[in-house]
Formats: C-alpha cells, structure tokens, sequence
C-alpha cells in the first residue's frame, strides 16, 4: 500500500468514531420537581418512565432525568424549580405535587411544564382553559376534592355505627380550604358532624391521631396531599393502632395497610405525565395540550385491615372494588 493511500484510511477510521457519535441522538433532560421523598414514590416514577417510553424516550439511552425533591419541606420549592431552570432542562414535570407544579410557573415562562394536579388548573393559574392552555404549561388535573362527598359516603357506608367523622387536612396544601368545605358539605349531606383535625408536620399527625383516640367511635377522611401520601406508612399504621375506619384517595394507601382508599390511579397519572413529556421532546408545544383529566378510577379495600381493627365490610362495597387486599 502506498503511504498517501495508507494515510487517507488512517484519517477516515479516526474520523468513524466522530461520524457514529455525531448520529446518535443527543441526550434530552427532564427536570422532575417533587414535595414529597423519593421512597415512597419509586413506583410511582416507574411509570413515570413507563409513559416515556411510550413516546420513545428511554432513560439513560435519550433522555436523563433530573430529580429535585422537597422531602416535605414546601418551602425549598422555589430553590429547587430555579436550580432546574438553570440547568437548564428541556421540559419540567410535577407529578402530583400542586405546589411544585406552582413553584416551576414562578420559576420559568419559557420551559415547558407538566403538571399533575388535585385542583383546577385555571383557577391556579397555571393554565388559561383546558382545552387550550396558551402557555408553557399543560399536565394532568385529576381534582380529587371532587371526590371527598363521595368518599365520605362510602365511609359511611362501611361505619354506619360512626358517631361523628373526622378529616385530617394539611393547612399548607394549596386547597386546605376547598377540601375543607367539601367535607362539611358532604357530612351534612349524608347527616353526620365532622371534625377538622390539622398537620402539616410528622409530630402534628401523631398528635392528631391522639386525640382522635380520646373519642371512641371516630371514623377518618384524610385530605388528598402530596405530604400525607408520603406519610402514608405512618398514618396508616397509627389508623390501625387507633381502631379507626379510614378513607384515603390512592390506592398506594390500601397497600400500605391502610383500610380503603378510592380516587384516580396515580400510576395513570404518572403515566400519562410521561407521555405529555415525551410528546413535548418530540416537538408539540403545551399550548397545544389539552388538559387531561383521568379515565380511571379505582376503589381498593383492604380486608386484612378491616379483620385487624373489628370490621366488616359490607358485600356491596367488596362487589364494587376493583381490589381486594386479603
């Protein structure tokens, strides 16, 4: 071989190595804003992943996420969105969690946002209108405030025997209020006084569990709230230790032992927050997005508790569950 032809081979190898990286696709970053703690979510953020793939987006291959959580303390929220946008990031995803959702609006006008939230979106100014959201914002409302009337049935429906309801309400979550009117009006509907206990930290929850076992004959409602769904060992422990019949709004509850739980799949929720990701990586703007809102939801009862705590479980509300935990 002559040394001119030896020496052009020689450049176009070393330059193969160029040419491959420069065809593999470049690595998108997602920014993922939480106020809860990463354990008791890693479910929940499978699925997450789950809806990504579905958009074509596998992490580690073409897509990283970024994860900022709160562990709880809402107030490092605004710190946390602001160290994404520095990042920067591609898009922000806040799955379930209002106030990070509120936090990453504040945060950037510019980077693309999606939400999952418990109220409505409009009212919170993260969107204009469902259908067309005209911003850099769109996601998931599942408004489980909606739901509290109707869990406070199904409460009754299983505690007939209840003296008096209670709901325990985190005054720092964005709709304390709402849930709190949606409580009363539901106890009155079906004729029951409710008490409103509060907690927004670990020892407020004990406390309120406390008191609520100097009054035999309590049944519970908890709020729908990022911060009690990452406590949700320990509440439905105390729930148990206490004797008292208890509704939670995820399923994730009723697998921690909790007693029943009905509301939206928050895998769902989750997944199609990954979607709406991975379509905004491809190109589509948030203002294109509608809103969604979810299509299942799903009552979980768990009669291993109920046998703990002396309960029976009317076969109408096993007939209506879409699980059973034995």
């Amino acid at each position: 071989m002559k040394r001119r032809e030896f020496i052009t081979l020689l450049g176009a190898a070393a330059a193969w190595p160029l040419a491959a990286r420069a065809q593999q696709p470049a690595m998108r970053v997602i920014g993922f804003l939480h106020s809860g703690w990463a354990e008791p979510n890693v479910a929940l953020v499978g699925a997450l992943r789950t809806g990504l793939s579905e958009a074509g987006f596998v992490e580690g291959q073409n897509v990283a996420i970024e994860f900022r959580w709160a562990a709880g303390r809402v107030e490092r929220l605004p710190e946390l969105a602001a160290d994404l946008v520095r990042r920067p990031v591609d898009v922000i995803v806040t799955p379930a969690s209002t106030p990070a959702a509120l936090a990453a609006k504040a945060a950037t006008a510019t980077i693309p946002i999606v939400f999952a939230t418990g109220g409505d979106p409009v009212a919170l100014g993260l969107v204009k209108n469902f259908n067309r959201p005209d911003g850099n914002a769109t996601g998931i409302s599942f408004q489980t405030i909606d739901l509290v009337g109707k869990q406070l049935d199904m409460l009754r429906e299983l505690v007939p025997q209840a003296k008096r309801f209670a709901a325990l309400v985190n005054p720092n979550f964005a709709y304390a209020d709402a849930v709190i009117t949606s409580a009363r009006a539901g106890a009155a509907t079906i004729g029951v006084p409710i008490d409103i206990l509060q907690a927004s930290t670990i020892p407020e929850i004990d406390a309120a569990f406390a008191k609520l076992a100097e009054k035999p004959g309590n049944a519970l409602l908890i709020s729908p709230d990022p911060f009690f769904t990452g406590r949700r060992t320990q509440i439905a422990t105390l729930a148990a230790r206490h004797a008292i019949p208890t509704i939670y709004d995820v399923r994730e509850f009723a697998e921690s032992g909790g007693l029943m739980s009905y509301g939206p799949s928050f895998a769902n929720v989750y997944q199609q927050t990954g979607v709406y990701a991975g379509r905004i990586l491809k190109g589509d703007k948030p203002s294109d997005l509608p809103v969604q809102r979810p299509t299942k939801f799903e009552l979980v009862v768990n009669l291993t508790t109920a046998r703990a705590i002396g309960i029976t479980v009317p076969d109408k509300l096993i007939a209506l569950a879409d699980e059973v935990i034995e």
